[in-house]
């Protein structure tokens, strides 16, 4: 008896500290880039858009951007996919060593700032000035539909900003509770159309979903939207139940554990935080564990906030 209390609590204590090696990969210097739209995001974002005129297309890197996808079925119960679906796409483009993909924070920022909301933006307009504004050599965004053949259908623009043109419409289709699959099947698509050659090391990666239960992914999207609209009480209930639902979306964990450390949840795991500080005070729980962690960020386990380098006369976060 004594030792299954003793497994349990020890599986207790390596699903914080994975949660607090995820969350460190994301920490900088002075701080880390996470889930929640600070001030310093919106600051830069006003400062984006000011100075948008003097902004330089960089052409150089390989830099995209992605954005929300609008719901078109008509349900307002799949509304939760229209950042979960970009979440998703970032996590896993994030991994692969040839690309840079913008923070969704920073996205998120200035598609308030735009006055831009949800809508679909591949298809208008500002799309190139907004690949500028991110320093994006691509956009890819697109909309959720519900067709007769297809309970599910995925139908997106991968945009060559420098070129304004459209690349491809990479699409997917299949059900709700197999939404994994059709976020996979999606973002193979658009890395076949940017030509990115993976290593078999990172096709395997990719392939690993980020949660099999549907039910813990839409508690997630629900978290992220509910704190991109400042209500993290509600951010961290949905958190906490798609933990509840899926012990294993460290992601969950994650984007909770940054709630905490800004003050932003209710509670706290004090065992976490002291964990997270040790990391970002860069003690010897950092040294001993994985040395040089901090300047590891090219290649993340799972996760979404790699930051990106704008080339650009616009202070970063």
């Amino acid at each position: 008896m004594l030792h299954i209390k003793f497994l349990k609590l020890k599986n207790h204590y390596v699903r914080i500290f994975m949660s607090v090696l995820f969350l460190a990969m994301f920490i900088s210097n002075s701080a880390f880039c996470g889930q929640v739209i600070t001030d310093e995001a919106r600051q830069w974002a006003k400062q984006a858009l000011a100075q948008e005129h003097t902004i330089q297309q960089t052409d150089g890197k390989k830099t995209i951007a992605v954005l929300n996808f609008e719901n078109k079925t008509g349900m307002a119960e799949l509304n939760p996919l229209q950042k979960g679906l970009a979440f998703m796409l970032i996590t896993d483009l994030s991994t692969v060593r040839d690309l840079h993909v913008v923070e969704r924070v920073k996205m998120q920022a200035l598609m308030e700032e735009m006055g831009l909301g949800q809508s679909g933006l591949v298809e208008s307009g500002d799309t190139p000035e907004t690949g500028r504004l991110l320093g994006a050599k691509w956009i890819v965004g697109g909309d959720i539909l519900a067709l007769a053949q297809a309970p599910l259908y995925i139908h997106s623009s991968l945009l060559d900003v420098p070129d304004e043109q459209v690349l491809g419409q990479p699409t997917a289709e299949g059900i709700l509770d197999n939404f994994f699959e059709i976020e996979k099947t999606l973002l193979f698509n658009i890395i076949d159309l940017l030509k990115v050659e993976l290593t078999q090391e990172e096709r395997i990666r990719l392939e690993r979903p980020l949660s099999l239960n549907t039910k813990a992914l839409l508690d997630l999207f629900k978290a992220i939207d509910a704190s991109d609209e400042g209500n993290y009480e509600q951010a961290e209930q949905y958190y906490k139940s798609a933990i509840k639902k899926d012990a294993q979306l460290t992601t969950a964990e994650a984007n909770l554990m940054e709630l905490q450390s800004l003050d932003f949840a209710s509670t706290r795991a004090n065992e976490s935080l002291q964990l997270l500080q040790a990391v970002r005070d860069q003690t010897s729980l950092t040294d001993t564990t994985v040395p040089g962690l901090t300047t590891k960020r090219n290649l993340i386990p799972e996760g979404n906030r790699i930051p990106i380098t704008l080339d650009v006369p616009v202070p970063a976060l």
